[in-house]
């Protein structure tokens, strides 16, 4: 039986979670600077340990309500094949252990379902698994190494 470990936490009050291989840190929310040209689903850019990381809105992408992050917040760092990016979340679930065989993968659910690895049963209610890897579009990717160039000038 094969694990897989997860980092879990809520946006909304919904359950959330990203592979535990991709997080970096987990740090509490801090300022965000505004990156102008930066696609919509980009908050703005931090400056982790002299390092410039963009941070995402999750929310946005899953269409839940705007919400100004506040200080008990958390931003989660990770990295993924191209970049680094952060992103909010309210509360912290931390590690979770996902047997392979009860992920149920996005596919199954909804075909051509983005941004979604899968989706786990847990006893109080589902967690969505996020893939990290598909979270920014072609076009977001492009767009935002362009603002991330031109902050740089």
């Amino acid at each position: 039986m094969s694990l897989l470990q997860l980092v879990g936490f809520t946006l909304g009050g919904q359950g959330y979670a990203v592979p535990l291989s991709q997080v970096e840190r987990i740090v509490h929310v801090v300022e965000v600077a505004p990156l102008p040209q930066a696609p919509e689903i980009i908050l703005g850019v931090i400056n982790f340990s002299g390092r410039i990381i963009p941070v995402a809105d999750m929310r946005r992408r899953f269409r839940l309500p705007a919400k100004e992050p506040e200080i008990y917040d958390f931003l989660i760092i990770a990295r993924t094949s191209r970049r680094e990016i952060a992103f909010t979340a309210e509360t912290l679930a931390g590690v979770i252990d996902c047997p392979e065989e009860e992920l149920i993968a996005a596919e199954q659910i909804v075909p051509g379902l983005e941004y979604l690895q899968g989706v786990m049963r847990l006893k109080d209610g589902l967690i969505f698994i996020h893939d990290l890897e598909q979270f920014l579009s072609l076009d977001e990717e492009k767009s935002l190494a362009t603002a991330l160039k031109e902050m740089g000038k």
